[in-house]
């Protein structure tokens, strides 16, 4: 079961600005009101391979997830990975030059790896409410992320 939306954000700022702000994880919780804390558990730039623990409150409800770096091309594109219980959270970033400043897009996907019934049924039911919801965060963090490097 494979839930996905996409977002894009027009930011006055160019490419280099925009994947600054992306790709900084220990200032992501200065830069995003819904991320409380960040925990490095790797050393160095940003790349393939960076992990780090993500605090994130949500509906009041504060969760603690780990992520990593699957894939970077820098200032194009990058690819963030979760894994949480039996889902599989996919985050891919896209910058392209655009009008003068950078087009960025965001894919969020949450794919249920072996679903029970009940799982099944529990998406079924609570699936679209639970991806508004999560849509509707990450607007915000677009925005967010826009204003930051429009600052910078």
């Amino acid at each position: 079961m494979d839930h996905t939306t996409s977002l894009t954000q027009h930011v006055n700022a160019s490419t280099d600005k925009v994947w600054a702000v992306i790709s900084d994880i220990p200032g992501s919780a200065a830069t995003l009101s819904g991320i409380t804390s960040i925990q490095m558990l790797s050393q160095g730039p940003y790349g393939e391979g960076t992990r780090w623990k993500e605090t994130r409150t949500m509906m009041g409800r504060a969760e603690t997830v780990e992520m990593w770096v699957a894939r970077a091309d820098p200032p194009r594109s990058t690819t963030v990975k979760a894994v949480q219980g039996p889902t599989d959270y996919t985050t891919r970033f896209t910058l392209a030059e655009r009008d003068g400043g950078t087009e960025l897009t965001l894919t969020f996907s949450a794919d249920v790896l072996n679903p029970s019934r009940m799982t099944g049924l529990l998406m079924a039911l609570f699936g679209r409410l639970g991806m508004r919801i999560t849509r509707k965060a990450l607007a915000k963090d677009l925005a967010e992320i826009a204003a930051k490097a429009e600052s910078l």
